[in-house]
């Protein structure tokens, strides 16, 4: 049976050294930096600084992220924290300053060690607040209707969840600097899945490890027992990832739960849940069948190789089966969705971290597939999607990662001198249709993006003459765009994005743009296209969603213009509107 006692999250207990043989043992069992040269000396102990909790939050003066130092804060001989960054030395401008809230140890006495030079703590500040940069949301490459985080590098959302009004969004997040590492889960909340405000990280790394990547749902009817007064317990599950530990430690599955809406959190005293199978087994999807009257979990074990687990109570978990994924790697959703919209005519969906997925059935125990696998995104920046899990008018909710790197070809990187670093993606809706081939996944813009609508830009029965501009004086940085056209005898259709081509040939019937393409027919003789822009990213939806273009562009910064033009015949426009859209942060 596991316990059921309560252990905070903040607090990571070991067995009982004290403080100073802690320090001494620092060097032997700090791992390597994930990224960047670490600065420690191997025969030179931790430098250390003393100093008393009277603040909410301690500032770090974040370096270029090239030298990462590992940094711990020790309260009553336990280490609480630890991570690796590069300190900027005092009186150096930091690229930014990481704000660690210490609100919980307020009053003690605390040690803060490092693997760098002794004078390196000294920059190391107390303060009552975040320390936000003034330009915060608004720096020159910040995108602008897409969630990124103040401060640090972001990859995976996690613990998708719709609770009492609010959209949750956790995120993989590193406070300490713009490259991945000390793997936290950030978290920011939303009313209207368009503006987003951040609420701190919600889980921190710990003895187990750091914090990968899971899911989070709503116990609204207290199967777990953790619920205190009047709302549900949200519970989180989450990999410690025990690889990226101080003490290396196998990659387990872990709970922690929340009773105040997702603002302070408690990790589960009889961690791990699941304990661990082999490899870095990760990821874990919890979601309620109603069906079965369960719990199910869906777990990555290794490529190719999910694992089906079920519960009553969210914390005794049993194997159900073995889900087979030709080269699955990460981060696997169930899912199941209407066929056109017929809510007595459903599918099965098993998806993995590049959106490759499967159609099939599952009766709660087994997934069977009636498709081979199928691809969901023909662009190259969307990665480790997920879906949100209570959405309360029933909709399938989609965000992914829009995963980048310095472009080939580019000039500079997407996000340049920035102190953040990485995407998502807009949320989607998904839907499933049959087609010709039978039953396959859309997904469109979710609604709400239609909040952000300012400027409106309308043509109707329009011909395309070669030569001719049809968007000739639209400019701007942030688009919603959307397009039906007819071909006739043009060859190609362009429109033009600050000069990035979006293009679709039409003796090919091949839509393409920076270097990916698909092959898509017309539907009654039009092609639909659906164009999100943003100051670093394009989001392309060919015929209702049928095919989905992610991309991560760094555009020159003189060039805001639009261009939609026939070349080698004409064609005619149907209906073209193009908005210009409002930025989500506020100021």
């Amino acid at each position: 049976m596991l316990k059921m006692e309560d252990v905070t999250m903040r607090r990571t207990t070991l067995p009982h050294p004290p403080a100073a043989l802690l320090l001494l043992a620092f060097v032997a069992i700090a791992p390597a930096c994930a990224q960047g040269q670490n600065r420690q000396d191997p025969g030179k102990p931790p430098a250390t600084r003393e100093l008393r909790l009277d603040q909410r939050y301690l500032h770090f003066p974040v370096g270029l992220d090239k030298d990462r130092s590992m940094v711990k804060l020790l309260v009553d001989g336990e280490i609480v924290r630890y991570f690796t960054l590069e300190i900027a030395p005092k009186g150096a401008t930091p690229l930014y300053w990481a704000s660690l809230d210490v609100g919980e140890f307020a009053g003690k006495q605390a040690t803060l060690a490092i693997e760098g030079e002794a004078k390196l703590l000294d920059a190391v500040e107390q303060g009552a607040t975040i320390r936000t940069a003034q330009n915060a949301y608004r720096e020159s490459h910040r995108p602008q209707f897409h969630f990124s985080p103040r401060v640090g590098w972001t990859n995976d959302p996690n613990g998708l969840v719709y609770l009492d009004g609010e959209y949750h969004l956790f995120f993989q997040h590193n406070p300490y600097g713009t490259n991945w590492g000390n793997m936290t889960w950030g978290h920011a909340v939303s009313t209207d899945l368009v503006h987003w405000e951040e609420l701190g990280d919600a889980l921190h790394p710990d003895i187990s490890g750091t914090m990968f990547s899971g899911s989070a749902v709503a116990d609204h009817q207290n199967t777990s027992g953790l619920q205190r007064g009047d709302a549900p317990p949200m519970l989180a599950f989450y990999t410690a990832a025990g690889g990226q530990s101080y003490e290396k430690r196998p990659f387990t599955q872990c709970m922690a739960y929340s009773t105040d809406r997702g603002r302070t959190w408690i990790k589960y005293a009889g961690n791990p849940v699941v304990a661990h199978i082999r490899g870095g087994n990760r990821d874990p999807k919890v979601f309620w069948h109603a069906p079965s009257n369960k719990w199910i979990m869906v777990l990555y074990i290794d490529r190719g190789n999910f694992v089906v687990f079920a519960s009553k109570n969210l914390r005794d978990w049993e194997k159900q089966s073995g889900l087979k994924f030709p080269e699955g790697h990460e981060c696997p959703e169930l899912f199941e969705l209407p066929l056109d919209g017929d809510p007595a005519k459903t599918r099965w969906v098993i998806w993995e971290g590049g959106g490759r997925h499967m159609i099939g059935g599952f009766d709660g125990t087994t997934f069977t597939p009636e498709t081979g696998v199928l691809k969901s995104e023909w662009g190259v920046n969307c990665y480790a999607g997920q879906l949100w899990n209570h959405v309360p008018d029933g909709r399938t909710l989609f965000i992914g990662w829009m995963r980048a790197k310095t472009l080939p070809g580019a000039k500079f990187p997407v996000y340049p001198g920035m102190p953040f670093n990485q995407q998502m993606t807009f949320p989607r809706e998904f839907t499933l249709r049959g087609t010709a081939e039978g039953p396959r996944l859309f997904a469109m813009p979710a609604r709400e993006i239609e909040t952000l609508r300012r400027a409106h830009y309308t043509w109707s029965a329009a011909p395309l003459e070669p030569g001719v501009n049809l968007l000739q004086g639209v400019s701007g940085e942030l688009f919603d765009i959307e397009a039906t056209i007819a071909p006739q005898t043009a060859q190609r259709i362009v429109l033009d994005v600050r000069g990035t081509p979006i293009t679709y040939n039409t003796q090919t019937r091949i839509l393409a743009c920076m270097g990916k393409e698909a092959e898509t027919g017309l539907h009654d003789g039009r092609l639909k296209l659906r164009v999100l822009v943003d100051r670093t990213s394009l989001e392309i939806f060919v015929n209702d969603g049928r095919h989905v273009f992610s991309f991560c562009f760094a555009p020159d910064a003189n060039n805001k213009t639009l261009r939609l033009a026939a070349e080698g015949g004409t064609a005619a426009v149907h209906a073209l509107n193009v908005w210009k859209l409002a930025s989500i942060w506020a100021g």
